[in-house]
């Protein structure tokens, strides 16, 4: 489950920034973005201790920039919750996967890397800044010569003339194959059919919608965990079918999550959740 992934980019959701304690230049990030509709919708059932310790492992991981380490008594100490323990473990489970003797949160990573990608960025601009200021201190002769140079080279052009029929050609190439558009009722109505025992959603309009859609083309294209894809409307739906099937015999988000005494259950809404979504596919729930 993640907690502050956006549902898409183009969901209008609100945003703050945390800053963290600041260390050495370059040594760790100290701001990221934190979605305050998603955390509270993927928190709402934590009790607020629970959620104190979540906020603080995740600034722990951004502010480390890597991995928790797989030691339970070692992350008490850094999170200041050695009296709850168990809570510790629990949220560990629940928001992070394990995997080669630490944890990982998807969301993180992807905050880490693009943040790494925002420094490299920075540096390669910041050194061409630099070349360009050096090369404008040419010789005036010298950029003379440069110029003269240039304005000798001249462009051909042997394009042919595109013609009305090959316009026309080309529309219908492109008309004939338009990916079909999400089902979304069909989708709703195989929700209902493997996992009628969960909540079943009285609106879907707006956001869900185009969350829906959006993991309705990310599914078609070709991936590990569906070689060919699909690039019709009925082996789409076949592919979801066999998704909610998936869910509701193999793993075990059709039982929900007993934390505290209570039992969480995900909603369509949850399962179609970027992260959410690709954790599912990846067999984190699977039994």
């Amino acid at each position: 489950m993640e907690s502050h992934e956006s549902i898409e980019k183009h969901a209008p959701l609100p945003a703050v920034g945390f800053f963290l304690q600041a260390g050495m230049p370059g040594e760790s990030m100290h701001y990221y973005q934190h979605h305050i509709g998603d955390f509270i919708k993927d928190t709402a059932f934590l009790q607020n201790d629970e959620v104190g310790i979540y906020i603080k492992l995740l600034w722990l991981y951004y502010d480390t920039e890597k991995p928790l380490p797989d030691n339970l008594f070692e992350l008490s100490m850094k999170t200041n919750t050695r009296d709850n323990q168990p809570a510790l473990q629990g949220i560990l489970e629940m928001f992070f996967d394990k995997q080669d003797g630490h944890w990982h949160h998807a969301r993180c990573d992807r905050e880490i890397a693009h943040y790494r990608q925002q420094i490299e960025t920075a540096s390669k601009a910041g050194k061409a800044s630099a070349a360009k200021r050096a090369a404008n201190k040419m010789s005036s002769d010298d950029e003379q010569e440069f110029n003269d140079r240039s304005t000798t080279v001249q462009p051909t052009n042997n394009q042919q003339p595109i013609t009305n029929n090959q316009i026309k050609e080309a529309k219908a190439s492109l008309s004939a194959t338009k990916f079909p558009d999400c089902p979304q009722q069909e989708i709703l109505d195989l929700w209902k059919k493997h996992l009628p025992h969960l909540t079943q959603p009285r609106v879907w309009e707006g956001t869900r919608r185009a969350t829906l859609k959006a993991r309705w083309v990310q599914a078609s294209k070709p991936s590990e965990y569906s070689p060919e894809g699909y690039k019709t409307r009925q082996d789409g739906l076949a592919w979801w079918d066999e998704l909610l099937g998936y869910i509701s015999k193999e793993t075990r988000l059709a039982g929900g999550f007993e934390t505290n005494g209570r039992v969480w259950k995900p909603d369509l809404e949850w399962v179609i959740n970027a992260t959410n979504f690709q954790k599912i596919i990846d067999g984190k729930y699977t039994k």
